[in-house]
């Protein structure tokens, strides 16, 4: 029989998958509509706030993604014509990602949307139970 070293432990694992799992159900079903997944759509929206370009490594940087998953996720927007990949002049070796006009029209047009649905899917929890769940969930993540 397998006995867990530290059994709260577990159950915060528990409960922390399970919140993730129902968390991006809610808040990505609309975005899937659209024919973009939560991380596409980030792609989106951290282009559009750095004024609709960004090199591919500061975008990785920006996103926390490993090299791999970025040029996954920036190769599936470029072939539905969302961003336009193209390679730095001065290094040839490095690319920069912009948005195309469907992009910006897509993050124009869902970003309020997303905002709505995170405020409402986050309200279950007061201002300081927020604070809390940031900071702990920053501890994790390092």
């Amino acid at each position: 029989m397998l006995v867990p070293g530290d059994p709260l432990a577990h159950r915060a694992l528990d409960s922390l998958l399970r919140a993730e799992a129902s968390v991006r159900r809610r808040l990505s079903a609309d975005l899937e509509r659209e024919g973009l997944s939560a991380s596409g759509f980030s792609v989106l929206v951290v282009l559009a706030t750095a004024g609709g370009e960004l090199e591919l490594r500061a975008l990785r940087l920006r996103l926390r993604t490993s090299k791999a998953n970025a040029t996954e996720i920036v190769t599936t927007l470029v072939n539905r014509g969302m961003v336009v990949r193209s390679r730095l002049e001065h290094d040839r070796r490095a690319a920069t990602v912009r948005l195309t006009p469907l992009g910006q029209e897509l993050v124009d047009r869902l970003f309020p949307e997303h905002t709505e649905r995170v405020a409402a899917t986050f309200a279950v929890l007061d201002e300081d139970e927020k604070r809390t769940f940031t900071e702990i969930c920053r501890k994790l993540a390092a």
